[in-house]
């Protein structure tokens, strides 16, 4: 840590120590003594490896233990039954929200962004109330999603065009919420 201005400046030696390339001397009949490691592994087990192998400590902690307990109540979990569930309801979902199955107040969601996009163009209440009418929900309902819920409308005085270095233009734009001019 710190600068290194701050540090020692390393100095190393400039002789030679005495150690320093020397080598064990030759036996006198020019043979060298050859020191062999201990072998890594045995053809057959020894005593020394069995003994090695046990572990006292581990076998206590094991019989203090004692058996596993297994919970035969629980109920298994599979993930094909989650899946076909979830696929089951989907489908009714979609059954429901179909054109041709006429159940009230419910729409796919590509159905409600056709109604809410519809909607910002309505001029009166008639119009709205066909509209509602056309998509199979009641008005009440219908204006009380809209309190939340909207499709995105560009607010065209912000929009900003602009070009980056390599010459690709881009467009930014702020969205807006849109509610319908109805007239009274």
């Amino acid at each position: 840590m710190g600068s290194s201005s701050s540090k020692a400046a390393r100095k190393l030696p400039k002789e030679k120590p005495s150690w320093a390339g020397s080598r064990t001397p030759l036996k006198p009949d020019g043979a060298q003594e050859i020191r062999r490691p201990r072998p890594l592994a045995f053809e057959n087990k020894t005593d020394a490896v069995e003994a090695d192998a046990k572990d006292p400590q581990f076998m206590f902690k094991l019989n203090q233990l004692g058996p596993v307990r297994v919970d035969h109540h629980m109920r298994s979990v599979r993930p094909t039954d989650y899946v076909q569930q979830m696929h089951r309801s989907r489908l009714q979902s979609e059954m429901e929200a179909s054109p041709s199955h006429s159940t009230r107040n419910r729409l796919l969601a590509s159905s409600l962004s056709e109604l809410l996009e519809s909607r910002k163009t309505v001029k009166s209440q008639a119009e709205l109330q066909a509209l509602a009418e056309q998509y199979h929900i009641d008005v009440t309902k219908l204006d009380e999603l809209a309190k939340f819920v909207n499709t995105p409308s560009i607010d065209e005085s912000t929009i900003v065009k602009s070009t980056n270095q390599e010459g690709e233009e881009t467009l930014t734009m702020m969205a807006r919420w849109v509610d319908p001019k109805l007239e009274t």
